[in-house]
C-alpha cells in the first residue's frame, strides 16, 4: 500500500512538472504563430500571454466546482489539454487561411486552453492532500511547476523550433500531454470508474496526434499554398525561428521570411540597383565593402560589377538564408552565384555583435536589414547602433541603409534619416554627419526609401554612376530619386534612441493606417 501511494505521489509531481512544460510551450507556440501571421511580435506576445494567464486564473477559480473522483477528472483534463494544445497551431493556421476575422478564433482557443491549464494545479494539490501536509504539498507542486517552466523556456527556442517548427512542436507536446494522462490513468486505475473507456479514449487521441505529427508537413504546405497563392517550391524552418518560403509562378520567384516578402524576381533589380550604385557613385575608390544583412546575395551581385572591389564582407544572422542562396540553382541564377565569389566572406552573426568585435574600416557600408517592425530590429536603427557603424567607416567613406517606405511609413522613414544625422564624438570632439535621403518605386513593395550618410556634405551632383548596363538607373534620371512629392516630404520626428525607440511606434502606426 505504501509503495502504491508513493507511486501516486511521484506520478502527480512529475505530471505537475510536465504540465508546466506543456503549458508554457503552448503559450509560446501561439504567441509565435500569431506574431508570424499578424506581425507586431511585442503586442502579440503580450496579448497572448496576458490572456493565457487571465484564463488560467479563471480555470483555478472553476476548479473549486469539480467534485468526485478527482484522479478521473485529472486524467480527463490531461487528455483534453493534450488534444486542444496539440492541435492549437494547426487549427489557428487553418483559421487564418480560411476565416476572414482570425482574432476572435484566436481568443477562443487561448481562453479554452488557458482555462483548462488553470484547473490542473489546484486539482493536483487537492489530490495530494492525503499524502502531504498543506505546507509540503504546495511547496512540492510549485517547485515542480517552476522548474518545468524553466525547461520549457529553454527547450522551445533551442530544440523544438529549430528542429520541428511550430506545427510539429505543438503536436509533439500534445502527444506528451496525452501520454501523461494515460500514465496517471494507469497509476490511479483502481480509484477510477470506467477506466477502460477512458483508456480507449486516450489511446484514440494519441493516435490522432501521432498521425497529425506525421502529416503536418503536407498540411502546412497546403495552407501556405492557400496563403501565398503561388506554388511553393521550398520551405524551411531556420535555427533562428524563421520560416523561409520560396514560391514560383511561371518564371517569377518570390522569397518570404515569416510571411513577409523579401524580394520578387521581377522587380528586385530596382531595389538593389538603387541600394548599391548611388553610394558606390559617391565613393569611387571603394575597395573594401561591408554589407549588414543582404544574405540573398543580390546586393553582392551589384557590387561585383565593380572590378576595383577587392573584398566584400556579408554579415547575415541566419545561416539558413545564406546557405540557401549559395546552393539553390534558381537563386544562384538570380544573384549570379555572387555568394560563392572568392571576394566574398560571409559571417552568420548578429550585426551588432559583429561590429563590436570587428576592427576593420570599410570604404562603403550597405545596411540591408529587415524593416524595424519589432524591438529586436528597431535597435538596429538606433543612434547607438549607427554610432558603431560609423566607427567602421573610413574617413572618406559613405554608408547607405534601406529605410522602409517614405509613403506607407512616412514618420519612420524620416526618423531613420534624423537618427543617421545625429553627431558622434571622436576624441571628445563632435563629428557632424550629413544625409541624403531618396526613394524609388518598386512594384512589389510600392514606394521605398533609402538614406545615404557621410562625414562630408552630400549632394546629388557628387554621385557619379559607373558606366554599367543598368536595368533601371540612368545618369540623366538619377536626380528624380532625390525629389520627394508633398505626401512624402520631410517632417518633424524624433531620432530613434535605444531608450525609447519611437521608430517602432512610427513604423507600426504608418503601416496600420494603410493596411488595417
Amino acid at each position: 500500500m505504501e509503495i502504491y501511494k508513493h507511486r501516486q505521489q511521484i506520478t502527480l509531481l512529475f505530471a505537475t512538472f510536465a504540465i508546466a512544460i506543456c503549458g508554457l510551450i503552448y503559450e509560446l507556440l501561439i504567441s509565435t504563430l500569431s506574431s508570424y501571421l499578424l506581425g507586431d511580435s511585442v503586442y502579440q506576445f503580450s496579448l497572448v500571454i496576458g490572456l493565457f494567464m487571465t484564463s488560467m486564473g479563471v480555470g483555478a477559480w472553476v476548479s473549486r466546482f469539480i467534485e468526485g473522483e478527482l484522479p478521473k477528472q485529472f486524467v480527463r483534463l490531461q487528455l483534453l489539454v493534450g488534444l486542444l494544445g496539440g492541435l492549437s497551431a494547426p487549427l489557428l493556421f487553418f483559421a487564418f487561411a480560411i476565416i476572414g476575422n482570425y482574432t476572435p478564433f484566436l481568443f477562443l482557443v487561448i481562453i479554452l486552453l488557458g482555462t483548462l491549464l488553470g484547473i490542473e494545479i489546484p486539482l493536483v494539490i487537492r489530490i495530494l492532500k492525503e499524502h502531504f501536509s498543506l505546507k509540503t504539498n504546495v511547496s512540492n507542486v510549485f517547485t515542480a511547476d517552476y522548474i518545468g517552466a524553466l525547461i520549457a523556456a529553454l527547450v522551445f527556442p533551442l530544440v523544438l523550433m529549430p528542429q520541428l517548427g511550430l506545427m510539429q512542436s505543438g503536436l509533439l507536446i500534445g502527444i506528451f500531454n496525452t501520454a501523461i494522462g494515460l500514465l496517471a490513468l494507469s497509476i490511479f486505475k483502481a480509484e477510477i470508474s470506467q477506466s477502460r473507456a477512458l483508456f480507449l479514449y486516450g489511446v484514440t487521441l494519441l493516435i490522432i496526434l501521432v498521425a497529425g505529427f506525421f502529416v503536418s508537413s503536407s498540411f502546412v504546405s497546403r495552407m501556405e499554398t492557400r496563403l501565398y497563392q503561388d506554388t511553393l517550391i521550398y520551405t524551411e524552418n531556420s535555427p533562428y525561428q524563421q520560416r523561409l518560403v520560396l514560391t514560383k509562378r511561371n518564371q517569377r520567384l518570390r522569397f518570404y521570411i515569416n510571411g513577409a516578402l523579401q524580394f520578387d524576381s521581377f522587380d528586385e533589380y530596382r531595389y538593389h540597383e538603387s541600394l548599391v550604385h548611388p553610394v558606390m557613385g559617391l565613393v569611387q575608390t571603394a575597395e573594401n565593402i561591408l554589407i549588414l544583412g543582404g544574405g540573398d546575395g543580390l546586393a553582392v551581385r551589384e557590387l561585383l560589377s565593380y572590378p576595383r572591389i577587392k573584398k566584400i564582407t556579408v554579415v547575415d544572422l541566419d545561416p539558413a538564408v545564406t546557405q540557401l542562396f549559395k546552393t539553390k540553382p534558381l537563386l544562384k541564377k538570380i544573384n549570379k552565384n555572387a555568394l560563392n565569389n572568392e571576394k566574398v566572406t560571409i559571417f552568420n552573426q548578429d550585426a551588432w555583435k559583429f561590429l563590436e568585435q570587428d576592427q576593420q574600416l570599410y570604404d562603403v557600408i550597405i545596411i540591408d536589414l529587415p524593416d524595424p517592425n519589432n524591438i529586436s530590429l528597431s535597435r538596429l536603427y538606433s543612434t547607438i547602433f549607427y554610432k558603431l557603424v560609423k566607427q567602421h567607416l573610413s574617413q572618406a567613406g559613405a554608408l547607405v541603409t534601406q529605410a522602409t517606405s517614405p509613403l506607407y511609413s512616412h514618420k519612420a522613414f524620416w526618423s531613420i534619416n534624423k537618427t543617421l544625422q545625429q553627431p558622434t564624438f571622436v576624441a571628445e570632439q563632435q563629428e557632424q554627419w550629413y544625409t541624403l535621403p531618396y526613394h524609388v518605386h518598386v512594384p512589389s513593395f510600392g514606394e521605398w526609401g533609402f538614406v545615404l550618410a557621410s562625414r562630408h556634405p552630400l549632394t546629388v551632383s557628387k554621385i557619379k554612376l559607373a558606366n554599367h548596363e543598368y536595368r533601371f538607373l540612368a545618369p540623366l534620371s538619377l536626380a528624380q530619386l532625390f525629389q520627394f512629392p508633398k505626401d512624402m516630404q520631410k517632417i518633424a520626428v524624433k531620432a530613434n534612441r535605444l531608450s525609447s525607440q519611437p521608430l517602432l511606434q512610427y513604423y507600426q502606426e504608418g503601416w496600420k493606417q494603410w493596411y488595417q
